[in-house]
């Protein structure tokens, strides 16, 4: 079956934010260290801060091939990945602004709606 244009542009976007995250964690687990000598205590939150970015990051792109070869692993992961960027998003309401919070989940609940369409399912051999 031929791939959706919509799991394309889902590939695409995960594969460019699995490598963004990866760097920003790595960025993140940097500072780590700078900030410790700033604010004693605050680097072990950084670093968990850190090493959960990348593990989400390195889903994104786990998903990303597995989208892009339309991997029936894929898919269950993508909804996984999307449930807990919702969480997140909820979890984060204190530290973000209500906007980029309501967006957030917006869109994760978005690309599962997406996910869940038939012939999307059916791309992925899924059971419809």
């Amino acid at each position: 079956m031929q791939r959706p244009l919509g799991v394309t542009i889902l590939a695409v976007l995960a594969a460019i934010g699995g490598i963004l995250g990866i760097l920003g964690g790595l960025t993140l687990l940097a500072l780590s260290s700078v900030t410790d000598a700033l604010i004693p205590g605050i680097s072990g939150l950084f670093t968990v801060l850190a090493i959960v970015t990348i593990v989400i990051s390195i889903g994104d792109l786990v998903f990303a091939y597995g989208a892009w070869g339309l991997k029936p692993w894929a898919w269950t992961l993508g909804i996984a990945l999307e449930a807990v960027g919702i969480v997140v998003n909820i979890l984060e309401f204190r530290s973000a602004t209500a906007t980029s919070t309501i967006v957030g989940i917006v869109i994760a609940a978005a690309i599962i709606y997406y996910l869940y369409q038939p012939h999307v399912r059916r791309a992925f051999n899924q059971t419809v």
